[in-house]
C-alpha cells in the first residue's frame, strides 16, 4: 500500500502502484479524523509544490520539510491502523520510504493487571510474597475483629456464621483471580489470611 498525493487529494494505491487502484482514504476503515488529516496534508503539500520557492532546483524549503515530516507521521498512523507497511511517496521530493507498522504492545498496564502473564516473564516472588503477606495480615486482623465483636456482643455461634458468610463470599472471587499476574498475589494473601484467621475465629467463638 502506498500513500501519495494526487492533485490536492491524498490517495492510497495498491501494491502494484497502478493509478486505477487508487482509493480515497474515506473509503477505507481509517476513521474520519485520520482521513480528513490526510486530505488536509495533501492540500498543503499541493500548495507548497506550487510555491515559487519549490520551482528552483535548490534544496527543499522549510515548508517542504514540514510537509514531508507530516506525511511520514500520517503514513505511520495509516500503517498502525491497517497493520501493514505503508510506502510513503514524498510529494515534494517524489522519493518513496516504507513506513512499517508499530510493534504490537501486549504488555500494557491494563493487560498486566487483568490479562494473562507472558510466558517468558519471570515470576516476582519477592515482591509478590511481600504483598501477599501484607494482605494476609490485614485479612486476619479484620476477621478476628469481626469475630471478637460478634462473640462479645451476641454469641460465638453468630461469629462463626459471619466468618462462614465472609469466606463463602470471597472464595469465588479469589479462585477467579488466581491466574491474573498482579491480582493473584492479593488473592493468595487473602486466601492465606482467611485460612489462618479461622484458627483465631474458632478460639474466640468457642
Amino acid at each position: 500500500m502506498e500513500l501519495r498525493v494526487r492533485g490536492e487529494r491524498a490517495v492510497l494505491a495498491g501494491d502494484d502502484g497502478e493509478r486505477a487502484r487508487e482509493i480515497d482514504p474515506h473509503n477505507i476503515a481509517l476513521g474520519t479524523d485520520l482521513a480528513d488529516a490526510l486530505h488536509e496534508w495533501a492540500r498543503v503539500a499541493a500548495a507548497v509544490r506550487r510555491s515559487p520557492e519549490e520551482e528552483d532546483d535548490g534544496p527543499p524549503s522549510e515548508a517542504a520539510l514540514v510537509v514531508s515530516q507530516r506525511g511520514r507521521q500520517l503514513a505511520g498512523r495509516v500503517a498502525a491502523v491497517m497493520g501493514v507497511p505503508v510506502q510513503y511517496r514524498d510529494p515534494v521530493t517524489d522519493t518513496a520510504v516504507v513506513v512499517p507498522p508499530p510493534p504490537r504492545t501486549t504488555r500494557s498496564a491494563v493487560r498486566r493487571l487483568f490479562g494473562a502473564a507472558d510466558q517468558d516473564e519471570p515470576t516476582p516472588w519477592a515482591t509478590g510474597l511481600v504483598v501477599a503477606g501484607f494482605v494476609a495480615v490485614v485479612v486476619v486482623i479484620a476477621m478476628l475483629a469481626l469475630a471478637n465483636t460478634l462473640a462479645a456482643e451476641t454469641s460465638g455461634l453468630l461469629a462463626i456464621v459471619a466468618a462462614v458468610v465472609v469466606t463463602a463470599g470471597l472464595t469465588p472471587s479469589l479462585w477467579l483471580a488466581r491466574r491474573l499476574p498482579i491480582v493473584r498475589w492479593l488473592a493468595l494473601g487473602a486466601a492465606a489470611g482467611m485460612a489462618l484467621s479461622w484458627i483465631g475465629v474458632l478460639l474466640v467463638a468457642l
